[in-house]
């Protein structure tokens, strides 16, 4: 069964859809969050209370992923390339497990200033 996750910031609301790894399911029970997002480059990350390891670490990630980094405990929104990134990759400052897919166009989060209040929770908790 899928497990479909709202993102919240401002006025920007898309989907996502998380995976079946350990910090995802993490990330599932620890649901709803709200945190001030940070930006770095085409990432937006925020800190969320869960603690995991890493079971499929990678630095290079998609357009669109959303993973767990658990150097920070935070959750991330890659949407484009980092100041760490080379060319057109997508790279993490470190390695990350990519949790989910956003379900829509990653460019949305370029609006989202660092600050900013952003929350996540399940779609079937989403009001």
């Amino acid at each position: 069964m899928a497990r479909k996750i709202l993102i919240r910031s401002g006025s920007l609301e898309q989907e996502a859809e998380l995976n079946d790894l350990e910090a995802a399911n993490k990330i599932w029970e620890a649901l709803p969050v709200e945190a001030r997002a940070n930006t770095w480059g085409d990432e937006v990350y925020f800190p969320i209370p869960v603690n995991s390891g890493l079971t499929s670490p990678t630095e290079i990630v998609q357009k669109g992923d959303v993973a767990y980094w658990a150097g920070g405990d935070s959750f991330c929104i890659f949407f484009g390339p980092t100041p760490v990134s080379d060319g057109d990759e997508i790279k993490a400052a470190s390695v990350v497990d990519v949790v989910g897919k956003l379900l829509g166009d990653p460019e949305d989060f370029r609006f989202v200033l660092d600050g900013e209040l952003i929350s996540v929770q399940k779609l079937e908790d989403a009001q």
